[in-house]
């Protein structure tokens, strides 16, 4: 189960450092894309399992639209209110002209939410590489990310005794939790020194701490979807982590932390 993890991981992230280092924004906006589909697929298979019936094509469209909103016009502001209000406007549509109206709110209510919570933070990951040092903003929220993914794993496997949200995610601990924090505040720490990013000591802890906290909440908003559904996984795609899901759930919220910590701090 361990080797499966290691090897899903560095396959990942070797594809994922091909893409923001030598993609462009283009070919970063693209690869973000793909994972948010995917992300989004998997979203749809979660609402199946509650018994819904999403628009899954009508979602993976809107998805892939707003995550290149931010590259594809010189007001990426606009542009994404303009894939907004036109994906609804196509839901609308579609939802009119099916013959079976039963279950339509739910059926609506599911699409946006895939669209929101895969789509719509997808794309502060292409926003955030489009800033100056973008792709070392983008570096840092993915490395601080996974440092605090992995401190709270093992740290919560060898020594995690209290449960942290039991109702939630049975398998994660305070202790797991305090190492993830502890974890991506000193990786900051040292990614904000390695890639040059103009940020001073304290303000590389302190957004070590957000990138943390923000992290830790994707990953459990996800697995309360899950629970919703009753699935452990959102799907098989990567051995010893689960769906593509289960892997960015963290990243999502993490982006979209950095991203206005970058434009107002």
């Amino acid at each position: 189960m361990l080797r499966q993890r290691v090897v899903s991981a560095l396959v990942g992230l070797a594809l994922l450092t091909l893409a923001l280092w030598w993609g462009g924004e283009w070919g970063w906006a693209a690869f973000v894309a793909i994972a948010a589909v995917i992300g989004v697929l998997e979203f749809y298979r979660l609402a199946r399992h509650a018994d819904a019936q999403p628009l899954t094509l009508l979602g993976c469209i809107w998805t892939a639209a707003l995550v290149f909103s931010p590259v594809a016009t010189s007001l990426p502001n606009r542009a994404t209110l303009a894939v907004l209000g036109g994906g609804l406007f196509a839901c609308l549509i579609s939802l009119l002209a099916r013959r079976d109206k039963k279950g339509s709110l739910a059926t609506l209510a599911w699409t946006i939410a895939g669209v929101a919570y895969v789509g719509w933070f997808s794309q502060y990951l292409v926003a955030l590489r489009t800033l100056d040092s973008g792709r070392n903003w983008v570096a840092l929220a993915l490395l601080t990310t996974f440092a605090t993914d992995t401190s709270a794993y093992f740290v919560g496997r060898a020594w995690g005794r209290h449960r942290l949200a039991p109702d939630v995610s049975p398998g994660k601990t305070k202790e797991g939790a305090t190492a993830g924090l502890l974890g991506g505040i000193a990786a900051a720490w040292a990614l904000s020194s390695l890639l040059h990013l103009p940020i001073s000591t304290w303000q590389s802890l302190l957004l070590g701490l957000l990138i943390s906290v923000f992290a830790q909440l994707g990953d459990l908003t996800e697995s309360l979807f899950k629970r919703s559904a009753g699935v452990k996984d959102s799907g098989g795609l990567m051995p010893g982590h689960g769906g593509l899901l289960d892997r960015i759930d963290s990243i999502l919220l993490a982006g979209f932390a950095v991203y206005y910590y970058v434009l107002f701090v």
